[in-house]
């Protein structure tokens, strides 16, 4: 692609994010998500692929539902309560259409089909982007909108969307489609706790962005796309294999690894706010995702190279790419867990 192209692209991308963000009337948070929708509809397709074509087809038409349903929930809410501002969206029949767009956007079950099947079409770095850049906007709109939902609703699609992520990964083989029913699961978690500590939610969105980027230029690095190619990755980078293993058990939520502490915290909240079903429920779900991190991590770090394998080689060659940006954020997917004590002082602030 142009890198002129590509420029006004991403621009479009950050531009539309920062107009929902700063948006308080739900036709200028609207025009943001169909910003955001448009400007990486183009980087979806730039591989002239059927899969990709496929892909970004189907993210346009379950993106382009969701902003129709949050139109609609909006102009409804307007029109029965005389009020277009986010907070004031108090309509129980806006409220529940725009959770069910929201979550229809973000990919939380029981909406969830169109992740896994557009991961997979796409290219690992714009599947870097789906999963963490395009979560922000919907994100920031679902916590205005969090006091007036219904609140077990929410605690419903939250435990729905971990058991679906940890159940949808267990047969997979391709990564990419992995990585989708993880980031399911994640923001399963994070939609379980919103109303009760928006705090959390924000704290574990970022640690997910950063264990997600990790795995994701992770794998970039080593080109693996499916298990069998990773099982030969640690014959081009030892080093970087052993760190994708504890970067994928930092994701499955290991102490003493970052992925530790949202977990953690999200069940010390529920527990307090007098839901310990939910949060036995969520913990159980949280091992059946630990299950295929370890069944990856088997894979990356204690099988050897088998001959039957179809694939080619890999020659060990020296990088080319940029390490830099993977060096950081792998160390803050691995480290961050002794900052616990400064980060629960922060939120009680």
């Amino acid at each position: 692609m142009n890198p002129y192209v590509l420029t006004i692209l991403l621009s479009s991308l950050g531009l539309g994010t920062v107009l929902t963000f700063a948006s308080s009337h739900w036709l200028l948070a609207w025009m943001g998500l169909e910003i955001n929708t448009l400007a990486i509809i183009p980087i979806m397709a730039q591989q002239h692929h059927p899969r990709a074509i496929e892909a970004t087809t189907k993210y346009f038409l379950t993106q382009a539902t969701a902003a129709a349903m949050i139109l609609f929930a909006s102009t409804t809410n307007a029109w029965l309560m005389g009020e277009w501002e986010i907070h004031q969206l108090s309509h129980p029949l806006a409220t529940t259409t725009v959770m069910l767009a929201l979550a229809l956007k973000l990919g939380l079950a029981p909406v969830h089909f169109w992740l896994p099947e557009v991961l997979q079409g796409l290219e690992l770095t714009t599947g870097l982007i789906l999963s963490t850049w395009q979560k922000l906007a919907p994100f920031a709109l679902m916590i205005q909108v969090t006091p007036t939902i219904n609140s077990p609703l929410l605690v419903a699609i939250g435990l729905l969307s971990t058991l679906v992520g940890g159940w949808g990964g267990l047969n997979q083989t391709q990564l990419r489609k992995i990585l989708a029913y993880s980031s399911i699961a994640h923001l399963g978690w994070m939609v379980l706790i919103l109303q009760f500590a928006p705090s959390l939610t924000l704290l574990s969105l970022s640690l997910y962005i950063i264990m997600t980027s990790s795995a994701f230029l992770t794998l970039k690095t080593n080109n693996a796309l499916t298990i069998n190619t990773l099982a030969t990755s640690w014959t081009k980078s030892p080093t970087l294999a052993a760190l994708a293993a504890l970067v994928l058990l930092s994701l499955g939520g290991l102490p003493p690894l970052s992925g530790f502490m949202p977990k953690w915290l999200i069940l010390q909240e529920l527990t307090k706010q007098g839901l310990p079903l939910s949060a036995t429920l969520a913990a159980m779900t949280a091992l059946l995702s630990l299950y295929f991190y370890l069944r990856l991590c088997y894979a990356l770090t204690l099988t050897i190279y088998p001959n039957t394998l179809t694939a080619t080689a890999p020659w060990r060659l020296n990088f080319t790419m940029i390490t830099l940006p993977l060096s950081i954020i792998t160390i803050l997917a691995l480290g961050l867990l002794p900052l616990t004590p400064a980060v629960t002082a922060m939120l009680t602030l």
